[in-house]
């Protein structure tokens, strides 16, 4: 008789060591915390599951049933003709920009649909369908009318007289919302950026027709035989872009200050350590802010403070994760308790009462997580549900929307009796300054009797402020968390390059103590040091969430419309980055700043090492068409001198790279001037 053998014992999977995960204190407690509990977390799973390499070249095809096809670089490089080819013949080339394109299609679409939301929303607004939203922000419409063709005034009698509001309202909710969809023209709002920006565009014939329609014709050109040339695949995804860049996304921030108000500065905390173990902790997670800008309105109420007291905790906590933190910080001071990656370990901290998620960056395993506490989870939008049974799904209808917050909040406070003694919440959290948009940066920069851009060109001109840099994106598991973001920011304000920031990037800056005046001092060179002590701002301004990067975008063109840096935003020393990026959305938005004449570098990867001479027309060519290319440093170091090395070139393009004496000149001077 045979002997069976014994199975050997199952390894223990690999854990990913908390401090290699993160540079950040309290995410490393929870990531220690969850492996004592036995629950996995993003950053084990990122140790145990390796990406795919064929993948990360971006040569894998998958847009038939003859495939996936997948194309691998030789390990020597392509020596001679490149003869790699799929079933049909598609090319590596063709293959990695089918790819890259439908990332763009993707990254527009869930931006442009967020717009779309806030658009039908503000129609509601306008039609007076719904009593919860209101239009908070008059001047910001009187404002944007103008480019959707709407009339501020009318003409009586021969005098001049305001328009009623609401019938402005309703005209520009109408022409809005008709930007998705429209049959003819282009988007109204390419009419905001330079001249010889959008007379570049019109050349390339890459003007946005209407939204929707250039995310369909990207699915189209994809498609298995259709479009078989990466420089116009490429076009599609330009137009594309621009149509979430200076369109859904632009339109949806501008609706956005319309209902719920311009964003302030204003002083606020963040990090997990916001939390409160004896109050009701409520998190939102996601980008929507529709319904939590009701959920703040809910929390703050009389009515549901005291039933949160009658319920035993001693007041109601709101935080949230993401860019719907960004979306309430920048109005209310409601502080962030988190990046993207630490989303499960706000619920791990066991005082989590209920996560409210809507749209986008949200995991899936938070379910699981929330089914080792007390926690419930609740989705709140039709198009994102979960399968996993303990998840609560109460459908947000903006018709209904305080009576929807209500039911959350209310359920949230009744879940509180329900928590367990094992809570940890890390005490560590840091205060900021957030809430700086287009028009409270001309203030400061100005003041009430003179708010414009010029001190800002007049500080890059005389070389105090070496130049400005855009700082953006997400989190990665493959990169240490938060390391790329603050370590590529502090190196760019020590070299006097000035911040602006949005998404989870400016969260992060916020937790690491970037966001306040202070920071100058202690991080900055002495040019910009100089400039933010004398004008009180910090050096890393918080512009808001991932659809407010359009925010940017408006800002850079102000620059150009104050004078003495060129005359379109590629004249500018100027760049663009979004250190840890993972998704479709970082793509998109790449895609647009690159196409409206921004120097962009990513970190860890781009999908594009697969197809060499595609990655050189990103990398090297698109800079002869618009201005701006694509760029990839994963060293967050190198990556801030690439910036900073094109800021430079940019200055001694402009003739500003060396400082020059001022000189008080006497009458006869300015009349050889013809300046009399």
């Amino acid at each position: 008789m045979v002997e069976a053998k014994e199975k050997p014992a199952a390894k223990a999977p690999k854990l990913a060591d908390p401090r290699e995960s993160s540079i950040e204190v309290s995410t490393q407690e929870m990531i220690a915390r969850a492996q004592n509990l036995g629950i996995d977390t993003v950053f084990d799973r990122a140790v145990t599951m390796k990406p795919c390499a064929i993948g990360l070249q971006g040569i894998c095809c998958k847009n038939c049933a003859m495939g996936p096809c997948r194309l691998p670089l030789p390990k020597g490089g392509i020596e001679g003709e490149d003869t790699r080819k799929g079933l049909c013949g598609a090319t590596a080339n063709t293959i990695c920009a089918r790819n890259f394109s439908r990332m763009i299609a993707a990254g527009a679409a869930a931006h442009s649909d967020h717009g779309r939301g806030v658009a039908e929303t503000f129609l509601s607004v306008a039609r007076k369908e719904t009593q919860d939203y209101k239009i908070k922000d008059p001047a910001k419409l009187l404002q944007i009318a103008p480019y959707f063709n709407v009339e501020i005034t009318v003409d009586v009698d021969g005098e001049t007289k305001d328009r009623d509001l609401d019938e402005i309202a309703l005209e520009v909710a109408e022409a809005a919302f008709a930007e998705w969809g429209k049959p003819d023209g282009h988007i109204k709002y390419l009419a905001r950026a330079p001249k010889p920006l959008q007379e570049k565009w019109k050349k390339e014939g890459v003007e946005p027709r209407n939204v929707d329609r250039e995310i369909v014709e990207i699915m189209h050109r994809t498609h298995m035989g259709v479009d078989q040339d990466y420089k116009n695949l490429m076009k599609q995804g330009t137009r594309a872009s621009l149509a979430d860049g200076w369109g859904g996304s632009m339109i949806g921030t501008d609706l956005q200050v319309d209902m719920f108000g311009s964003p302030s500065p204003l002083q606020a905390e963040a990090n997990l350590g916001v939390m409160k173990e004896d109050h009701v902790n409520i998190i939102v997670h996601g980008h929507e802010p529709l319904l939590s800008e009701m959920i703040v309105a809910a929390t703050q109420s009389q009515e549901m403070i005291n039933y949160a007291k009658e319920n035993g905790a001693k007041g109601i906590q709101l935080s949230g994760i993401c860019c719907t933190a960004n979306e309430i910080l920048q109005r209310h001071g409601v502080p962030p308790a988190g990046t993207f990656l630490q989303q499960e370990l706000a619920i791990i901290t066991g005082a989590c009462d209920a996560m409210v998620v809507d749209v986008q960056c949200i995991f899936q395993n938070l379910a699981n997580v929330a089914k080792c506490f007390h926690t419930k989870l609740i989705t709140t939008h039709p198009i994102a549900k979960m399968e996993q049974e303990n998840v609560i799904h109460i459908e947000f209808d903006e018709h209904h929307a305080m009576e929807d917050a209500n039911k959350i909040v209310k359920m949230a406070i009744d879940n509180f009796t329900e928590r367990g003694a094992d809570v940890m919440i890390p005490q560590h959290k840091t205060t900021q300054i957030a809430g700086f948009g287009v028009e409270s940066i001309r203030y400061h920069l100005g003041g009430s009797f003179r708010g414009d851009y010029y001190t800002l060109n007049d500080n890059i001109i005389n070389g105090r402020i070496r130049g400005i840099a855009g700082v953006v994106g997400c989190n990665n598991a493959r990169t240490k968390h938060n390391e790329e973001h603050i370590v590529l920011i502090k190196e760019l304000i020590k070299n006097d390059v000035i911040v602006l920031t949005t998404g989870c990037s400016a969260i992060a800056a916020g937790i690491h103590g970037l966001l306040t005046p202070g920071a100058a001092a202690v991080h900055c060179g002495p040019g910009l040091a100089e400039v933010c002590e004398t004008v009180g701002i910090p050096p890393v301004l918080h512009l808001g969430s991932c659809v407010d990067n359009s925010r940017i975008l408006l800002a850079a063109t102000e620059v150009v419309k104050a004078g003495g840096l060129g005359d379109d935003i590629c004249d500018l020393p100027a760049a663009g980055s979004a250190p840890e990026w993972m998704s479709e959305k970082a793509i998109a938005i790449g895609q647009y700043f690159v196409s409206s004449g921004v120097y962009t570098v990513f970190g860890y990867h781009m999908p594009l090492e697969g197809a060499p001479e595609f990655k050189d027309y990103l990398y090297k060519e698109m800079e002869n068409i618009y201005g701006g290319k694509w760029d990839c440093e994963p060293d967050p170091i190198k990556h801030a001198h690439k910036m900073i090395a094109h800021i430079d070139k940019k200055r001694k393009e402009l003739g500003i790279d060396k400082a020059r004496e001022r000189v008080l000149m006497d009458m006869a001077d300015r009349q050889a001037l013809g300046m009399e």
